[in-house]
């Protein structure tokens, strides 16, 4: 494992642990560190090519191309699922969800609706692509439920995963315009897988309140802990708030693979102690999205989910 020396946002490479026992103990044990410490680490992964991402990247470029009338076709009846844009708060911001995104299904059905006479080369990317980044998502959930002890829980949290791809697309600002291209928020996720194209702009606040800008690596990912992780893990694993601040003149754009899960979510009783009380109760993921969508703090640094099911 290695760290950037400024930022300190751990760099862990999950591939090498299918070598040895002792190994995957390590790295378990590095991942559950960081997102415990972080919220957030990187991952590097040569799973994805330069080709695969080159690709995906310009077939967002030309999904955003098409005529407002076509994107406001994305539609969900969940709250952030469908196209969001045209905000007065956030004029920069643009943004596109792909439901079921792992699913030849879920890719079909968004495809047909933005391309009518099809799109088959956006259709397999995106669905391959997807698909590739569920399986490092899978991964990095795996290993923090075994190094906590909970491994015998995974299987049926794993039948219950929703993924949705969100597509974001930031221009640049204009003369006296905010620069701000995403306000400071955590994610309502259980995991956030997140990548972008070479134009920087994310930013994470640290536990001292520091705002440090995320610097990619080349074929890396930032995996971030979402509240539904947080308050699963009995407030154990940190949900970090973050943004999107605009400089220069190019437009940014930026892929989330976003994890989900229909049903209600437990805190493992493994996870209750004396040192560690039970924080949060059981509660309904989807149900918690609706909570934030209608909460009237929702673009305050606010506790939401200890609103929405604390103990």
């Amino acid at each position: 494992m290695g760290f950037l020396s400024e930022p300190k946002i751990p760099v862990i490479d999950i591939v090498d642990m299918r070598n040895s026992t002792s190994c995957r103990e390590l790295v378990c044990s590095e991942v559950r560190h960081a997102l415990e410490e972080y919220g957030c680490f990187f991952v590097v992964c040569d799973g994805i090519t330069e080709d695969l991402n080159r690709a995906v990247f310009d077939g967002i470029e030309t999904l955003f191309d098409l005529p407002m009338e076509t994107k406001i076709k994305n539609t969900s009846d969940k709250a952030y699922h469908g196209y969001i844009g045209q905000l007065p708060f956030l004029p920069l911001l643009e943004s596109m969800g792909i439901e079921h995104a792992a699913s030849a299904h879920g890719v079909h059905s968004f495809t047909n609706i933005m391309w009518p006479s099809g799109n088959d080369i956006f259709c397999k990317m995106i669905q391959l692509y997807a698909k590739l980044v569920s399986e490092i998502e899978e991964t990095v959930r795996k290993m923090v439920f075994e190094s906590y002890g909970v491994n015998k829980y995974h299987e049926s949290y794993n039948e219950s995963v929703t993924y949705l791809l969100r597509v974001m697309k930031y221009r640049p600002p204009n003369m006296n315009e905010t620069k701000m291209g995403s306000i400071s928020h955590t994610d309502k996720t259980f995991i956030s897988i997140l990548t972008q194209n070479q134009v920087k702009g994310l930013e994470v606040k640290t536990k001292d309140n520091k705002w440090i800008p995320v610097n990619y690596l080349p074929s890396s990912f930032l995996v971030m802990a979402g509240d539904a992780f947080k308050a699963w893990s009995n407030d154990r694993i940190q949900s970090p708030y973050h943004r999107v601040v605009m400089e220069g003149q190019e437009f940014r754009y930026s892929i989330g693979l976003f994890t989900y899960h229909k049903g209600i979510i437990e805190v493992p009783e493994e996870l209750v102690d004396d040192e560690h009380p039970r924080k949060f109760n059981s509660f309904d993921h989807f149900g918690y999205l609706d909570f934030y969508d209608k909460d009237s703090m929702f673009d305050q640094e606010y506790p939401h989910i200890k609103s929405f099911c604390g103990v």
